[in-house]
């Protein structure tokens, strides 16, 4: 029976959290369009007096499924993965998350709990954010109101992605090549007609993405690699032939 996109959860991590001074959102290189850190100048300045800098090691948690939102996170520089499932069972990778994105909105928002778990991936960097100070934020800037939209639509977009790549995709070469390309658009940048990102997720991992097992991720992908379709080096994988894995599905 295929794996429905779930896999076996990994002992509980230790958040670690670190503060630092807090770096101008004006001069980051890690900025995202359409994401709280693209915000004009004024604006991004008055989010910035309502936020701090904290830093996490790889492999820490940041918050945990169920636990009340009383904060949202941005993701200034790293990955984050998020899941959703008992710790003490089974998880779903939802998706990974990196510079520009936001965790936690939709959970603050509507003064709930968090929907998922995050965990870093790799060194992260984020500004945290107290919901009613961030509420007070929205209130008194109508761009941001206007953000907080663009960014809950993408967050639907993410969802609608998961469930179209695992009921849709009638192979396993089309989920996985969806995967790749989801990840392509959510963590990587363009580069000579394809995609770069780095890869970050193990093969069991992809395959429980992919409703698989490892060792036909691993085959699927040296397909991939074969084809010219990707490459893989130094952990970093290169989409050059997007619309062929677009093809697959």
């Amino acid at each position: 029976m295929a794996d429905l996109g779930i896999s076996t959860a990994t002992p509980r991590r230790q958040k670690t959290i670190g503060r630092q001074s807090p770096i101008g959102c004006a001069a980051c290189s890690n900025r995202r369009p359409g994401w709280f850190c693209s915000l004009g100048s004024a604006v991004l300045a008055d989010l910035e007096l309502v936020t701090s800098t904290i830093s996490l090691p790889p492999q820490a948690a940041l918050f945990s499924q169920g636990e009340d939102a009383r904060c949202l996170y941005l993701i200034c520089g790293g990955y984050l993965k998020l899941t959703a499932g008992r710790a003490q069972d089974r998880q779903m990778i939802v998706r990974v998350a990196g510079p520009g994105s936001v965790l936690g909105l939709y959970a603050a928002l509507s003064h709930g709990v968090y929907e998922v778990s995050a965990e870093s991936l790799t060194a992260a960097q984020l500004r945290p954010v107290e919901r009613e100070r961030f509420l007070t934020f929205l209130r008194n800037h109508r761009e941001a109101q206007m953000r907080a939209v663009q960014c809950l639509c993408q967050e639907y977009r993410f969802a609608l992605q998961d469930a179209c790549r695992i009921a849709l995709a009638e192979t396993v070469a089309g989920r996985l090549g969806r995967l790749l390309l989801e990840l392509a658009h959510q963590i990587g940048e363009h580069v000579n007609g394809g995609y770069r990102f780095p890869l970050l997720l193990t093969h069991e991992e992809m395959a429980s993405m992919a409703c698989t097992t490892r060792e036909t991720v691993t085959r699927t992908l040296g397909q991939f690699r074969k084809e010219g379709s990707i490459t893989i080096e130094d952990s970093v994988i290169t989409l050059h032939q997007p619309d062929r894995l677009q093809n697959l599905i």
